[in-house]
């Protein structure tokens, strides 16, 4: 009998049948674990938390669904994002408005629908909140994004507060103070607090560590009371057995007794302190399944072809992500084989997995990478006119097919002849 791997209660071979591949697949009881794993673990005795979900890890109104039903936080960084939240009816309270060049559509769309907490990432952007501020009818929460200075021990792409990183207000520069001066003159608009956020994929703490140190330093010198601080996410996943992740425990328990600490050597209190996980609520609990179409022997290597590729996992190519693969249909067969599994794009880069060990395949078997739930969909494009994969949520023996797979018709629907 074939032991065949399975996500919940389902096998890959049922959820091929059923939607097909390539597919990218959520357990979505994994994703509820870790939002409890946070919300249990990331608490004070000192003063409120909240979880904030990066949506732009993934981004689905289903996704969104859980966020609202399971009660924390989103964090949106576009109008297409903001769009989706908006037509999840999450309460505005809840959203925290990123980005560091959002338009004047997009600040006026957050105005309707009365986003709460704005992360404001420069001073020329605080004008324009300034400038709208007469023709908002509540009170909107302003927190400075503040680029520490941290550099975190991750890829220098997913860094985000290096000195001369595009985020964010420098912590050594003088605007941070006159923009507070800005928000206390401003009708409207209430200095809320900070917010950071110094890179993705983080194993290392002592770059929080230093972050949460410079963070009460700034907080002295305004002199003031800060009513919210956030940390941003960072917290690093497993993708292959080199990754050393904390737990989400973990990685909750030092922040807070770190803040507490911080707190009591400074005599400085916040009212609320919060985070922004994206990638480590929904990383591990996703999937992708391929079908392998073809092998083949160049003079070196030994090629599997599967039917999807770069345009549905861009990670690999863009800053040589590294993932565990398995044969889905043979999961229990030796790894004879040391292959390369290539997509079908039209480019010498679309190899997602190098010199990976698996057993023999033959046309047909499926392939299933782990720990796809973050940047897989988001990123995805329609290079050589790809389709985008469908999104399935599974349930234990439920499945439901949460963003349909694109049609050639779609590919095509905006252009004009």
């Amino acid at each position: 009998m074939i032991n065949m791997f399975k996500i919940g209660n389902l096998s890959a071979s049922e959820l091929r049948e059923k939607y097909g591949t390539p597919l990218y697949v959520y357990d979505e009881v994994q994703i509820k674990n870790n939002i409890s794993e946070y919300v249990d673990n990331f608490k004070s005795d000192l003063y409120k938390t909240e979880i904030i979900y990066a949506s732009k890890a993934f981004s689905s109104l289903y996704m969104y669904k859980l966020v609202k039903e399971n009660n924390i936080g989103v964090d949106v960084v576009s109008g297409g994002e903001l769009y989706g939240v908006i037509k999840e009816k999450i309460d505005p309270t809840k959203i925290h408005f990123h980005g560091n060049n959002k338009s004047e559509a997009e600040m006026d769309m957050a105005i309707d629908y009365k986003v709460k907490n704005i992360i404001v990432d420069n001073f020329d952007e605080l004008k324009l909140w300034a400038k709208k501020a007469p023709n908002i009818d509540y009170e909107l929460n302003i927190l400075l994004r503040i680029n520490v200075g941290v550099s975190a021990h991750t890829h220098e792409y997913i860094i985000t507060a290096h000195p001369d990183s595009k985020f964010g207000y420098y912590i050594e520069n003088e605007d941070i103070f006159d923009s507070i001066k800005l928000i206390d003159a401003t009708n409207n608009l209430n200095f809320y607090g900070f917010s950071t956020h110094i890179g993705s994929q983080i194993f290392d703490m002592k770059g929080f560590m230093l972050t949460i140190e410079k963070l009460f330093e700034l907080m002295k010198k305004t002199n003031r009371e800060i009513k919210h601080l956030c940390l941003g996410g960072g917290c690093g996943v497993r993708y292959t057995d080199s990754d050393k992740p904390l737990t989400l425990k973990e990685f909750s328990n030092i922040l807070i007794d770190k803040v507490d600490a911080e707190i009591k050597k400074t005599g400085i209190k916040i009212s609320e302190l919060s985070i922004e996980p994206g990638r480590s609520l929904v990383a591990n609990a996703g999937y992708q399944l391929y079908t392998i179409n073809q092998m083949k022997k160049a003079l070196n290597k030994t090629y599997y072809f599967i039917d999807g590729g770069m345009n549905d996992n861009i990670r690999p190519a863009l800053y040589g992500a590294i993932y565990s693969v398995d044969i889905a249909n043979k999961i229990d067969e030796e790894k004879t084989m040391e292959v390369s599994i290539a997509g079908k794009c039209c480019e010498s880069g679309d190899v997602l997995f190098k010199d990976v060990k698996l057993p023999k395949a033959e046309a047909g078997d499926m392939l299933v990478v782990y720990t796809t739930g973050a940047y897989g969909y988001s990123m995805a494009s329609n290079y050589n006119r790809l389709p985008r994969p469908a999104v399935v949520f599974v349930n234990g023996s439920n499945s439901k097919l949460a963003i349909k797979r694109e049609t050639y018709e779609d590919l095509y629907k905006n252009d004009l002849d």
